[in-house]
């Protein structure tokens, strides 16, 4: 875990009950926080701090694994594109027997670290390349525009013609492959700390 993005959400966040899985607790920024100020001042401005909200994706996701344990129950699991972690601890509270997170990241993978000990759960980081072979892979938010539809559909698609189980979470957004899911479940959820829900959902990624 990088020791500055540490020490920055240790001090400066808070872990917060989820609204939604008041059971998970997740590193939030406060109004008080100095976030922008941070990323700013380390040359991330433009680079949004997934890991700092639950996304409504990764929500939807979240809400399906408590109400449907045995997806994951004893089985091998990868969150793939794991930002806060909240998917992958989600599947730890359903009885995942191990978990991978996938996150390229630092500073996210620095917070899904955190999470993962407030939470009282094991999330082993994933060097890549590729994925592990896991029974299941969770996909929350990972087609958020063209260019991250391009790369993250490819090793989703070998992971499923491996017989993975691959179940993604999003909110309907325009580069989501629709032609490529079949529709499971759908949730009203809260979307980046939003006040008001949105509609999202939870996909099987056909091979």
């Amino acid at each position: 875990m990088s020791a500055e993005p540490e020490a920055f959400i240790r001090q400066r966040c808070v872990p917060t009950p989820l609204p939604f899985r008041p059971d998970i607790a997740l590193y939030r920024p406060t109004p008080h926080s100095g976030l922008a100020a941070w990323l700013a001042e380390r040359g991330r401005a433009d680079t949004p701090p997934y890991w700092a909200y639950a996304w409504a994706g990764g929500a939807a996701l979240a809400l399906y694994l408590r109400d449907r344990p045995e997806t994951v129950a004893g089985r091998s699991v990868v969150d793939f594109g794991a930002g806060s972690g909240l998917v992958g601890i989600a599947a730890a509270r359903a009885g995942a027997a191990r978990i991978w997170a996938v996150e390229p990241d630092p500073v996210a993978r620095a917070a899904l670290a955190l999470n993962a000990e407030a939470n009282g759960v094991a999330l082993e980081p994933w060097p890549g390349p590729g994925l592990p072979e896991a029974g299941v892979v969770l996909a929350g938010d990972v087609f958020y525009g063209p260019a991250v539809a391009r790369r993250t559909l490819p090793p989703l698609t070998a992971a499923a013609r491996r017989g993975a189980t691959v179940l993604v979470g999003d909110p309907f957004r325009a580069d989501l492959p629709l032609d490529r899911l079949r529709l499971l479940a759908g949730y009203e959820v809260p979307d980046m700390g939003g006040d008001g829900p949105v509609r999202a959902a939870v996909f099987a990624l056909r091979p």
